[in-house]
């Protein structure tokens, strides 16, 4: 749709490759996961074990570097030399937690080891979508995304949890840039304005700082209004227009092709129209259970899990169009071993 919607219009050709290979990315990440999948491997979710609990290690080496050598000693200088986030550690991180379910022959020994790596490195990504994300695999796997009374007094309960606990960290009151996890903290507190604000002061630079993420989605929606290009979007090549300079990881930027929000990347290259399909696509992972073997009912709730975690990841960091996100490989993994499964007469 992008690409058909892109001949209308006159866009530099730089722009129109760059935004193929990010819409490409999706499609490449879950046909590269399929692939790695084989019927000769034993254990499968073993194999995704070794692979996270390697990856995990190979960060906290980073992390010794960028704390040793060059003297990192707070949330922005670690993540800076060590990775913002990784949700293939998170996957593997409750694959341990709940080894029973998944058939991971590991001894008590070195799943102890295993799980102590992971929670490390998983912790110093200092990443709120992995946190998130943590919680909700978590409830997953614990089925409770299958409404019934147990589960309501469950999410109530979660929620509670962490509504008292943000109101607990607002009125704390973490400074910007502070010492220790008050830096941690401050981007917590200022979680809900930075996503869901609808006015911004572009002249107050805290403000503008903050709600940055908010700002990207402000903007597409008024030109998009503005060029009446909602249904369609404007296509492969196009851009929004900040209506000023934004140091954005290296650049000092204008005109943006990527946005931090995945819905509105879609909205911007494909309208509602493309919007539509995009979200039908997360809410295939809600399709319902059939199975009765326990390893496609465990897959089955890892991608309940995934599709939950989507809706809220799309919004604040672009869901599987996140250049730097690994959790698509592991879902085409899945899917193939789910296919696996069936075939070999699995029900």
């Amino acid at each position: 749709m992008a690409i058909v919607v892109g001949f209308f219009y006159d866009y530099m050709l730089y722009f129109v490759i760059r935004d193929i290979t990010y819409l490409l990315k999706p499609i490449s990440g879950l046909l590269l996961g399929y692939q790695l999948f084989h019927k000769s491997i034993k254990n499968p979710f073993q194999f995704v074990a070794y692979a996270g609990v390697a990856i995990a290690s190979y960060h906290l080496i980073l992390i010794g570097y960028g704390f040793i050598f060059e003297g990192a000693r707070n949330v922005r200088e670690i993540r800076q030399y060590a990775g913002y986030f990784n949700d293939f550690e998170i996957y593997t991180l409750i694959l341990l937690i709940f080894r029973d379910k998944f058939n991971l022959e590991f001894s008590k020994r070195k799943s102890i080891i295993f799980l102590t790596i992971l929670a490390i490195s998983s912790f110093f990504y200092l990443a709120r979508t992995n946190f998130i994300q943590f919680v909700i695999l978590i409830m997953a796997i614990k089925g409770l995304f299958v409404l019934n009374k147990r589960a309501l007094i469950v999410i109530t309960t979660v929620v509670i949890l962490v509504i008292s606990s943000y109101t607990a960290i607002y009125y704390y009151n973490p400074v910007r840039n502070g010492k220790g996890v008050d830096e941690f903290l401050y981007k917590i507190k200022v979680a809900p304005s930075e996503a869901f604000s609808t006015k911004i002061n572009r002249d107050d630079w805290k403000q503008f700082h903050d709600n940055y993420r908010s700002y990207e989605n402000i903007r597409t929606i008024q030109q998009l209004s503005h060029n009446s290009t909602l249904l369609f979007g404007e296509g492969i090549g196009s851009q929004v227009d900040l209506k000023q300079k934004v140091y954005l990881g290296d650049m000092d930027l204008r005109y943006i092709s990527i946005l931090h929000n995945g819905y509105m990347t879609v909205l911007l290259k494909t309208g509602f129209l493309g919007l539509l399909i995009y979200l039908y696509s997360i809410f295939f992972f809600f399709r319902r259970n059939t199975y009765s073997d326990p390893h496609l009912i465990n897959i089955h709730h890892l991608f309940i899990g995934t599709g939950v975690f989507l809706i809220i990841s799309n919004w604040v960091f672009m869901g599987f169009y996140n250049l730097i996100d690994t959790k698509i490989l592991l879902i085409g993994f899945l899917f193939a071993y789910k296919h696996h499964l069936i075939k070999s007469g699995k029900q």
